[in-house]
């Protein structure tokens, strides 16, 4: 689980390092690289809360 939440807390971390280089610098292709990696981090924290919900009912 431990390694799970470091995943996801790191992704996120990366997508808001992406969102700031595109507003510091204005390229498109960091916004399009933050966009991914959010994308990527709703789905590694969809994973992680469904596991606690299927380990809380079982």
């Amino acid at each position: 689980m431990l390694a799970a939440r470091a995943l996801v807390l790191l992704l996120a971390l990366a997508a808001v390092l992406a969102f700031g280089a595109y507003i510091f610098t204005g390229h498109e292709r960091f916004r399009h690289w933050g966009l991914a990696i959010l994308k990527w981090t709703l789905g590694a924290a969809v994973v992680f809360f469904a596991t606690l919900i299927i380990s809380r009912i079982l």
